[in-house]
């Protein structure tokens, strides 16, 4: 299968839809570079939560966020459930998005190609991209698959909580004024509510195949 120098594989969607499992499979699939845009607004938190430092101050947030190393991101640290809570926080201050958009960017342009994953990269990051992917689940799917993951990290969890948290945090990206979570208009939907992840990154593959070898 030919492979075009430069390619970028956008995928959006809301937190624990599995675009994250099908970035990094595809990532690995095709021989790209990949990134999970949500570490970066996840490294801020837990720097400024490690600091001490209010989530509130944007000025500092956005300091910090220049300041972000794309090749130390740690996801066992990061993936922390209340570091994505502040992580929400942070990603409403516009000075911060433009900070960490610009470096997503550039980490798009690395070759063979690279594959991003988050809330606005077919629309705002890279909206360029040769294959977009809007990839969603219920709420009460992703707040099932997200307990099942921090249990099996031995950590305790509460569902009805986790759920209460996602509703909370689709709320907020999808209400922010900038860069609000949204499909593309040219996104194709994958719908992994009932599917199991073999089934999506089989029809995520055949998505990407098709605009890929397209000439």
């Amino acid at each position: 299968m030919r492979t075009v120098m430069g390619d970028v594989i956008a995928i959006d969607g809301p937190a624990a839809s599995g675009k994250g499992t099908l970035a990094r499979r595809l990532a690995a699939r095709y021989g790209y570079h990949h990134l999970d845009t949500g570490l970066t607004y996840r490294a801020v938190a837990h720097a400024l939560l490690s600091a001490g430092e209010p989530l509130d101050n944007g000025a500092l947030a956005a300091e910090t966020a220049l300041k972000i190393d794309l090749s130390g991101l740690d996801r066992s640290v990061l993936s922390a459930h209340d570091i994505g809570e502040a992580a929400s926080k942070v990603a409403v201050m516009p000075a911060v998005r433009r900070a960490l958009v610009e470096a997503q960017r550039r980490f798009s342009t690395r070759l063979p190609g690279a594959v991003l994953d988050g809330r606005d990269i077919g629309t705002v990051v890279c909206p360029d991209a040769r294959v977009k992917l809007f990839v969603t689940a219920s709420p009460e799917t992703r707040a099932r698959r997200r307990t099942a993951e921090i249990i099996a990290n031995g950590e305790p969890a509460d569902e009805a909580q986790i759920l209460a948290d996602i509703r909370k945090r689709d709320e907020r990206d999808s209400g922010r004024s900038d860069s609000p979570l949204r499909p593309s208009e040219d996104a194709y939907l994958i719908d992994t509510t009932e599917m199991s992840i073999e089934a999506a990154f089989e029809a995520a593959c055949a998505i990407a195949d098709a605009a890929l070898n397209k000439n």
